[in-house]
């Protein structure tokens, strides 16, 4: 058995590709505008760091 391949099967990789390069262009122009925001899972990070760190000196001092 053969199978056929839909004929714009070459077209969809550039798209693909494009497409995520104006993602990358649109972020790059936001953060030059100063639009520029912290994942929220590094905001988290730092949270548990911190709150970690002042725990670590109440109990180990």
């Amino acid at each position: 058995m053969t199978t056929s391949e839909p004929s714009g099967g070459d077209r969809q990789r550039p798209n693909f590709i494009e497409r995520r390069r104006e993602k990358i262009r649109a972020e790059i122009e936001r953060n030059r505008r100063g639009e520029y925001t912290v994942p929220t899972w590094v905001l988290a990070v730092a949270l548990v760091v911190i709150v970690g760190a002042w725990l670590g000196l109440i109990f180990l001092a």
